[in-house]
């Protein structure tokens, strides 16, 4: 289980499981009940790049949101497992 901490949200964290670039888990910590939830429920089973592709930039306030938050938890996500395929 991956876990990021978001940054200018309600939200604070993201809780994340990618295998073979299909997000698996996914899990708000905090934040709208509903809409990351929601969100959460969206995302699984959808290829990693597509969802962090379009949900980079979305805004709520303060240049970032929840969405925005995922995407640069799975694009965390891939760097870390990245260096970790090359160490």
């Amino acid at each position: 289980m991956f876990h990021y901490t978001n940054h200018g949200t309600c939200s604070t964290g993201i809780d994340l499981e990618i295998q073979d670039g299909v997000v698996t888990y996914c899990k708000f910590i905090r934040g709208c009940t509903g809409n990351t939830e929601g969100l959460s429920r969206m995302v699984v089973g959808q290829k990693a790049d597509d969802v962090a592709r379009k949900l980079e930039g979305v805004q709520c306030r303060g240049n970032t949101s929840c969405p925005d938050q995922l995407s640069k938890a799975i694009r965390a996500y891939q760097a870390q497992q990245a260096s970790a395929s090359m160490a």
